[in-house]
């Protein structure tokens, strides 16, 4: 109840964010500000595991370009050469199946939205878990590489694979139905509801790690974060504590990846790119490496001037930037800004370069 209780003035400021673009005729920001809560379902995820179990990753941008590309092709790729295999029929008995016409009116057989997500997800999850075992075993800049690398085999694959649209990547993914009159699509008409959708399942990703964050598990993360040899002397099963974590942020970044490409009705390979992970990461330093609700902030921020195009072309450049200017200055998030020490840190390298020219 509690928990629940901290979210209310974020949901005052959702509704008073529609109430306000609607008053001033403003609605078009809807459609970033939704874009901006599925981005940021993600990087909540991966606050977790940066800043309690002391992870960095920096390849989820593959876990969301899983959780998208999987439920996008699913939900357009035509079944019907395969209806005779066992997986087709188990899903057909499963009523997992929806049979239609495409555009050309030729006939089709796809994976309903529900059942697409679900795979999808699944799918991520158990990659992360097969990823997770040998990965996790490596610390520091060893670990970032071999995340790195997974994103690049991700990114590879969606470009190069004829299945999931090379560099064209999946156009004319169906609408979402969640419920009866209430589905996730990019039509018009569904802009606020959609955008109610996005914020509604940001909230819930919140309170759901804010909770956890409160509980055992969490305590013996900040365990692990502060020093992984004496949590684990203290009985914490460390190895299996950043495996679950991990898996769960994976899980996160899909659950993002399936609803935003139904929102804009299709994904390209540009989601699994490189700079998409550095930039999650570049947002969660931000926000603060342990700070829920800094990094919350600075994602729906920083997201959204993105995709206003505030930073033009020179959109990467800004947020390798940024990383760059937080490590220096704020490592425990702009929210924790210090101007004193950052102060210090300048007057002490001018003073040092002095000397040094002396």
């Amino acid at each position: 109840m509690k928990k629940l209780l901290s979210i209310l003035p974020l949901l005052v400021v959702v509704i008073g964010v529609h109430l306000l673009t609607s008053a001033t005729d403003t609605m078009y920001y809807l459609t970033q500000m939704t874009m901006s809560a599925y981005y940021s379902l993600l990087i909540i995820g991966l606050c977790v595991l940066m800043g309690y179990a002391g992870q960095i990753s920096l390849g989820h941008a593959g876990f969301f370009a899983i959780g998208g590309y999987l439920s996008a092709a699913l939900t357009t790729r035509s079944l019907i050469p395969y209806q005779d295999t066992l997986p087709v029929k188990l899903l057909d008995s499963a009523g997992f199946l929806l049979a239609g016409q495409d555009i050309y009116g030729d006939s089709l057989l796809v994976v309903t939205p529900w059942a697409a997500c679900i795979i999808a997800v699944v799918t991520a999850a158990l990659i992360a878990v097969a990823i997770g075992i040998p990965v996790l075993k490596l610390k520091g800049h060893y670990l970032a590489m071999a995340t790195l690398g997974f994103g690049i085999i991700v990114y590879r694959v969606a470009l190069a694979c004829e299945y999931f649209g090379e560099a064209d990547g999946i156009s004319e993914v169906p609408a979402f139905m969640l419920f009866p009159g209430l589905s996730v699509s990019g039509n018009f008409g569904d802009r606020v509801s959609n955008y109610y959708i996005a914020w509604g399942l940001l909230l819930i990703g919140m309170v759901l790690l804010l909770n956890l964050m409160d509980s055992r598990v969490g305590r013996a993360l900040r365990g692990i974060h502060g020093s992984e040899e004496a949590a684990d002397a203290m009985g914490v099963n460390t190895a299996r504590f950043k495996l679950q974590t991990f898996v769960l942020s994976a899980v996160f970044a899909a659950i993002a990846g399936v609803f935003l490409t139904h929102y804009n009705g299709g994904i390209g390979p540009s989601e699994a790119g490189v700079m998409k992970s550095v930039r999650y990461v570049a947002i969660v330093a931000v926000g603060g490496m342990a700070n829920l609700w800094g990094t919350l902030l600075m994602g729906i921020v920083l997201n959204f001037l993105s995709l206003r195009g505030v930073f033009g072309s020179y959109d990467d450049a800004v947020f390798g930037l940024i990383l760059i200017l937080i490590m220096l200055f704020a490592p425990n998030g702009i929210l924790s800004i210090n101007v004193r020490y950052c102060l210090k840190q300048l007057t002490g390298r001018n003073k040092q370069d002095r000397e040094g020219e002396v």
